[in-house]
């Protein structure tokens, strides 16, 4: 009931607590706007964050870059583990291209399973992977669910690592992928642009120090090379006549240089078989075997083949080859990767320089190429040493003939000393005195002796 007022008993009005004008408007607008105003300086707050998170990393990168740029393996980790932590991923994998394979070469935050299983599957161009998409588009790819997605058919992968969406990022050298980068999460949630945009600087950078490397490495082994070949000269120079210190400088320079294990030289005899000539690396048990068993033309072996085709013969493993019988060199060898490039003179084999590696290691070819150069070297140097030989035969030969027509020179040179004195003394007058028929002796005696000097 509402209350009546004492006089005319009507009810009275309930008064309202009275308020400014516009009051309540205005509290409602500052009230809206508190909150946004919070977002705002939150939002700056967290962009000014991670712009300064992302020059932190690159500048960190840029140092390590610049202290380690002959140690790739060191750039490469930190590129990734910068790449994942300021893009707000969970694991990062780094990949080089080898011929027509990406195999990963940098991991981060991976179990070591997974780290086995990649290594041992090495990802191909196609649909079936990011990566592969990449390879395939030569632009950066995002898998935003790979479980959504019924192109991708890495299984075996994603379940080792847990991967949901993905990233790949190509590691570019004029516009054509030398490799990835790929980066994984855990929970479907798509990389933003900003994000992607920082791991192509990533990527960039990455190329930056594997070119590095490169040309660093190659002006390392060309100065290595050089200095091989220099040695390798001086060792002929001086000891051109000593084929077999030379030989063994060869294959053990070209071993060096070409990261292999072992190295031999095999030499073609009269009959077709080719002989241990030179050796690097190799166990006694080796020599001693390969000295009884000469190498006959034929696939059972590297340097038989090498003899029957007269070209360069590669074989990754010997032991998947079904061609290769020669277990008895194999086995006190102990090798499974194999190099032999033909010893070519006039274009036809006189011998053969090998390599091996004790694992399944394929040369490069730019190591093949050094080995054939090496090759050319130890033919000349066999060369020198056959030619030194006949002009050494011929020389004895001259000699001796030379002692024969001396001793015949002598020979005429007694006899006419005894036909001349015969003469003067069955020729002599009968009226002569003694000491005329003296002094006639002596004269024709010193002639004589002076016509044999």
């Amino acid at each position: 009931m509402r209350p009546r007022d004492k006089a005319g008993g009507k009810a009275a009005k309930t008064q309202r607590p009275k308020t400014l004008k516009g009051h309540n408007k205005t509290a409602r607008v500052r009230s809206s706007r508190i909150p946004r105003k919070e977002t705002n300086v939150a939002r700056l707050t967290r962009e000014r964050d991670e712009a300064l998170e992302q020059r932190t990393a690159t500048a960190e990168v840029l140092k390590l870059i610049s202290r380690s740029t002959f140690d790739l393996q060191t750039v490469l980790d930190a590129l990734v583990a910068s790449a994942v932590r300021v893009c707000e991923a969970e694991r990062g994998v780094v990949f080089r291209r080898e011929g027509e394979f990406y195999k990963s070469v940098a991991y981060y935050n991976y179990p070591r399973e997974f780290q086995e299983f990649h290594e041992s599957h090495p990802i191909t161009p196609g649909r079936g992977t990011a990566v592969g998409r990449m390879a395939l588009e030569g632009k950066t790819v995002q898998i935003v669910d790979i479980l959504a997605d019924p192109e991708y058919t890495f299984a075996e992968a994603q379940k080792l690592g847990r991967a949901r969406a993905t990233l790949a990022v190509p590691l570019l050298r004029e516009a054509t992928p030398i490799g990835a980068l790929g980066l994984q999460r855990t929970e479907p949630r798509p990389y933003s642009p900003k994000q992607i945009e920082l791991v192509e600087t990533f990527a960039a950078q990455a190329v930056i120090a594997i070119e590095n490397t490169r040309l660093f490495n190659e002006t390392k082994e060309a100065l290595e090379r050089q200095t091989a070949t220099a040695d390798v000269l001086k060792v002929i120079s001086r000891s051109a006549f000593d084929l077999k210190t030379v030989l063994d400088t060869l294959v053990s320079s070209a071993a060096r240089l070409c990261s292999a294990d072992k190295g031999v030289i095999f030499q073609k005899d009269a009959d077709d078989l080719y002989r241990l000539a030179a050796n690097f690396g190799f166990s006694p048990e080796f020599i001693e075997y390969a000295l009884e068993h000469p190498i006959s033309p034929d696939a059972s072996t590297t340097t038989g083949r090498v003899a029957i085709e007269g070209k360069t013969v590669h074989i990754p493993d010997v032991l998947a080859d079904t061609d290769y019988t020669a277990t008895g060199y194999q086995k006190s060898g102990g090798y499974r990767t194999t190099l032999g490039v033909p010893l070519l003179r006039d274009g036809t084999p006189i011998g053969s320089f090998s390599l091996t590696r004790s694992v399944m290691q394929p040369f490069t070819a730019r190591q093949i190429e050094l080995v054939e150069t090496f090759a050319d070297q130890a033919v000349i140097a066999i060369e020198n040493a056959r030619l030194f030989e006949q002009v050494q035969a011929r020389t004895n030969e001259l000699a001796a003939s030379l002692d024969d027509l001396r001793t015949a020179q002598d020979r005429l040179v007694q006899t006419e000393k005894l036909a001349s004195l015969g003469q003067l003394r069955w020729h002599r007058p009968r009226d002569q005195k003694p000491a005329q028929f003296r002094q006639q002796f002596l004269r024709a005696l010193g002639g004589i002796n002076r016509r044999a000097e």
